[in-house]
């Protein structure tokens, strides 16, 4: 009964260790950010008109925006575990691992400091859609957010993962990239892949975080019982319960 209480205090002390040092770094805050609301600036315009939202009431901003909260949560958990790397270098993350803490509390303070970050730039996100024309009830915004925090916490478990594995930055990047770009292009984050050749779509539906995407453009017009949202939800679960398990293997000290 004890052991409980006691895996909650330790990751509490972990969020709140990883929390203060993400505050404290208000450029990564900031960079955080930039991506997405460069996609919302600049590629947003070009697709007003376009009919890319059939069936809701503003246009291309009710496709890009949800496809753009996704985005966010998977260019930010992906790159998490670079800090891990510098982490290891200089012993922090060793000594943690010889104390009593629990292995899978190491894992989910971090990752519970990623989701709430990237959810808080998930709502200034949608504000600003907002300001352009996005209508999305308020139900399925925050049905979204869920998504997007389901998605985020796997990707961070996975980058975590990484960085637990790789020895250097560079190697660390290398693999982020080559993974992280082809799945953001496939999964339709900045266009429906409903609109893709046939061949594309195809390749498309192998990628997990397309049925997420499908799924918060689902929940933010306002459409929750469908079948799209069923396996979204399935796929997010499914894929934030392996990450965790996966993750926390990566955190038990070498024998």
């Amino acid at each position: 009964m004890r052991q409980f209480p006691a895996f909650l205090a330790d990751t509490g002390i972990v969020f709140g260790r990883c929390a203060r040092a993400t505050l404290r770094s208000k450029t990564n805050l900031l960079f955080g950010m930039l991506q997405p609301l460069l996609f919302l600036l600049l590629f947003g315009p070009l697709l007003d008109g376009l009919p890319t939202a059939e069936g809701t009431g503003g246009g291309a901003w009710d496709s890009l925006v949800p496809g753009l909260v996704v985005q966010l949560s998977l260019l930010g958990g992906s790159y998490v575990g670079l800090a891990l790397i510098m982490e290891r270098r200089l012993g922090v993350l060793e000594r943690l691992q010889v104390t009593p803490v629990s292995r899978f509390a190491l894992l989910l303070g971090r990752v519970l400091r990623d989701v709430v970050q990237l959810t808080a730039q998930s709502v200034l996100l949608v504000l600003l859609g907002l300001a352009f024309g996005l209508r999305a009830p308020l139900a399925g915004v925050m049905l979204g957010f869920v998504f997007a925090a389901l998605l985020s916490a796997g990707l961070s478990a996975l980058s975590y993962g990484l960085g637990m594995r790789t020895e250097s930055v560079p190697a660390f990047s290398a693999v982020a990239n080559t993974a992280v770009m082809p799945a953001m292009l496939l999964s339709g984050v900045l266009l429906p892949m409903s609109l893709a050749p046939g061949w594309l779509d195809g390749i498309s539906r192998a990628v997990p975080f397309r049925y997420t995407v499908d799924a918060v453009r689902d929940v933010f017009a306002g459409q929750y019982a469908t079948g799209a949202v069923a396996v979204g939800a399935a796929v997010s679960v499914a894929l934030a319960a392996g990450a965790l398990a996966a993750g926390t293997r990566t955190f038990r000290p070498k024998a």
